[in-house]
């Protein structure tokens, strides 16, 4: 069992980075030109990228601005740093993610529950790891499955290919939370809003890849209209408790970071999921409230 839940562990901190990035995978669409926008002031430049964190092997993304960008600033910032080392993860799963004593079964519906037990069997999840989960980590780990099993991988990610970059010429990597504080953003949720995260995760799997494939297009194009139409309008409406928990706040408490971070001197690159840098509550817009601009770059 506890190698069993190790091995779970493992897929938990991939399956994480995903979720929050909100879902978006690549489908394969020519001559990415994703949307990148930039906050000044005199002496100091951030960029802000929007990121896909599980792609095709093959997916080839990389543009001349995007690359200029990151040649040109001397540090990396990412949502959080260590998402994707188990050692850092595991503990926190063990912590946070299950629940022995109240089986997931006895938490949500019982179609709730055969379709979680489905797509847990299509992501070979054995069935009592997943009936230990807590509905949040069992949406986080569950979200995963389709899109796997069609052939994208978490390791051909923008953060994966980022961050080698950064390492490769010495830059510094920061980052705007830790894994224990995001996961305490799922951990922490109210019961019901918990059980809507997961709720929510079942329906996306059942719109299947198609949709993700439409989201990507619209990333790929840079077009922030229709990502904001197809996730964060739908998001905002069905379930706004979870939007607000999850995306709103966070948003705020990264501009406010980002401010003070264009305090200071220099080019800094900062990429975070996609779906926080679209709609009426971006971080672009939690920036002009405190008086900073966010310019996207031509």
């Amino acid at each position: 069992m506890l190698d069993k839940l190790r091995w779970s562990a493992r897929r938990f901190a991939l399956s994480l980075v995903a979720i929050l990035a909100l879902g978006l995978v690549w489908s394969g669409v020519a001559q990415a030109e994703p949307a990148l926008w930039a906050i000044k002031d005199k002496d100091s430049t951030i960029y802000l990228f929007g990121t896909i964190h599980v792609l095709r092997p093959e997916t080839q993304w990389r543009s001349a601005k995007i690359d200029k960008a990151l040649a040109d600033s001397g540090d990396l910032t990412l949502e959080i740093i260590g998402a994707d080392d188990p050692a850092v993860m595991q503990p926190l799963v063990m912590t946070y993610g299950l629940d022995r004593e109240h089986p997931l079964s006895g938490k949500i519906t019982p179609d709730q529950f055969k379709h979680a037990s489905e797509l847990a069997q299509l992501g070979g999840v054995p069935p009592q790891v997943l009936n230990m989960m807590r509905p949040w980590m069992a949406a986080v780990s569950l979200s995963l499955a389709p899109v796997i099993k069609a052939g994208y991988d978490p390791k051909s990610g923008v953060e994966q290919v980022l961050v080698k970059d950064a390492v490769a010429a010495g830059k510094a990597e920061n980052a705007l939370e830790t894994p224990e504080q995001q996961i305490r953003f799922f951990a922490d949720l109210p019961p019901k809003t918990e059980a809507d995260f997961l709720a929510q995760s079942l329906k996306d799997a059942d719109e299947g890849v198609g949709k993700i494939d439409q989201m990507v297009a619209a990333w790929a194009a840079g077009d922030t209209k229709t990502l904001e139409s197809i996730f964060v309008s739908e998001m905002k409406g069905d379930y706004p408790a979870l939007y607000d928990l999850l995306i709103v706040q966070r948003n705020r408490n990264w501009a406010q970071q980002l401010k003070t971070k264009l305090a200071g001197k220099g080019v800094s690159f900062v990429a975070v999921g996609s779906g926080h840098l679209v709609g009426p509550d971006s971080v672009q817009a939690q920036l002009a409230k405190l008086g900073v601009t966010a310019e996207r770059v031509e």
